[in-house]
């Protein structure tokens, strides 16, 4: 008997721990099923790789860029789409190969899920088709490279700034309607350059006096000075973004041409070089498609909340990397967290929906904004501070870019 007694218990137990067992696993297959069926819970964390430049003269471009990335995460809590935010920067030193060499590490080694940024056309030309090659979607905050606009465009690659061509664009089209006569063309030699002086020349139907590339980077215009001189034109319109501005706009004041020829220019003059000219910008027009003054709620929230946060005030290339972050969270927002989702993402970007900096705005099919553009004059400062950029008209409203109709995108 109490042999028997003995097996009818262990004979329970036994029964009793298998039983256990199994729901046990019942349990934790559910757990994972519910885990596995929440988009929200497939992604604890996303990681943003935000490549610009950080170093040398141009790293007061990437400053205004790294700064108004710092902004917006700020503004969402460090939590882009409702997911835990780690944003990884990088320096490409203004070197394509440099960029291209941030872009693949970070999607190798640091398993970033959305790449943006990068100011530069030729720097962009490099890394998106690496980074849209290994399916992962890129967001430009700056570089508007004509071919990315057209024949080139791509279903994993957005922008939140413009095509090259558009601002310039505006310029021509202002000098047009103004009656300006003739006018010297200069601009560094690089995709950028190359589409500054097609986009003008697209509006403008002046006399053209003369084209002159120079080299990008080049911090020493007096050869190419003293030959616009020889050739007395009317006016210039010139292209020379962050430090080659500088040194331009301050040997153009410094030979004397300020008084003597009327000048134009677009993505010369603004916040990141205003702070080392000074007084010298007075009276100087760009067109742009965003200034700081611009009443819009969100833009007005974003300079506030940067001039509060950086003391000073920001630059266009900071409006437009918040506006990434901003379009990013929204994408995010929409598929649930779950990045992964990438056909998801991109249908939910196309949507523009999020509070732009510019004002409502409509993705055109090859992903660039169509939107409007101002023309802005440096006014003298309050209080005898530097001076700042205002709008002082449209020139265009709902601009969209010359090249889209060879996008062959369907959407």
């Amino acid at each position: 008997m109490d042999t028997g007694s003995g097996t009818l218990i262990d004979s329970a137990q036994d029964s009793l721990e298998e039983n256990f067992m199994m729901r046990k696993t019942f349990f934790a297959v559910a757990i994972a099923a519910a885990f596995a069926a929440s988009p929200a819970m497939a992604q604890q964390k996303l990681k943003i790789g935000f490549i610009t430049t950080l170093s040398g003269p141009a790293g007061i471009i990437g400053k205004h860029m790294k700064d108004s990335v710092e902004v917006a995460l700020d503004q969402l809590n460090r939590k882009v789409g409702g997911l835990e935010t780690e944003v990884i920067y990088g320096d490409d030193q203004f070197k394509p190969d440099v960029g291209l060499q941030v872009a693949e590490e970070m999607m190798k080694k640091n398993g970033v899920d959305i790449m943006s940024g990068i100011i530069w056309s030729n720097v962009m030309m490099a890394v998106q088709p690496a980074v849209n090659k290994a399916g992962v979607i890129m967001v430009g905050t700056n570089a508007g490279a004509s071919p990315l606009a057209g024949a080139g465009c791509n279903e994993l690659y957005f922008s939140t700034s413009w095509n090259n061509d558009q601002t310039p664009e505006a310029m021509g089209k202002f000098m047009q309607e103004s009656g300006v006569t003739d006018v010297y063309l200069m601009a560094p030699n690089y995709q950028a350059g190359k589409d500054m002086v097609a986009g003008f020349k697209r509006y403008y139907k002046g006399r053209i006096v003369d084209e002159v590339f120079t080299r990008v980077g080049q911090p020493d215009y007096q050869a190419e000075l003293s030959q616009l001189r020889a050739k007395n034109p009317k006016n210039v319109f010139v292209f020379y973004p962050g430090g080659m501005g500088v040194a331009f706009m301050k040997q153009w004041s410094e030979g004397g041409f300020r008084g003597q020829f009327p000048l134009y220019s677009v993505f010369t003059v603004d916040e990141t070089t205003i702070p080392a000219l000074k007084h010298a910008v007075l009276g100087q027009y760009e067109t742009k498609f965003w200034s700081p003054d611009l009443k819009v709620p969100a833009s007005q929230k974003f300079v506030a909340d940067f001039q509060k946060k950086n003391g000073y005030l920001p630059a266009f290339y900071g409006a437009q990397s918040y506006d990434g972050i901003m379009l990013i969270d929204s994408a995010v927002r929409a598929v649930k967290g779950n990045v992964k989702d990438t056909k998801g993402m991109v249908l939910a970007m196309r949507k523009a929906n999020y509070n732009s900096i510019r004002g409502k705005f409509t993705f055109n099919v090859n992903h660039h904004p169509i939107q409007n553009f101002y023309l802005l004059k440096a006014v003298a400062g309050a209080g005898g501070k530097d001076p700042v950029m205002e709008i002082q008209k449209t020139v265009f409203e709902n601009h969209k870019d010359s090249y889209y109709k060879d996008c062959k995108m369907k959407w």
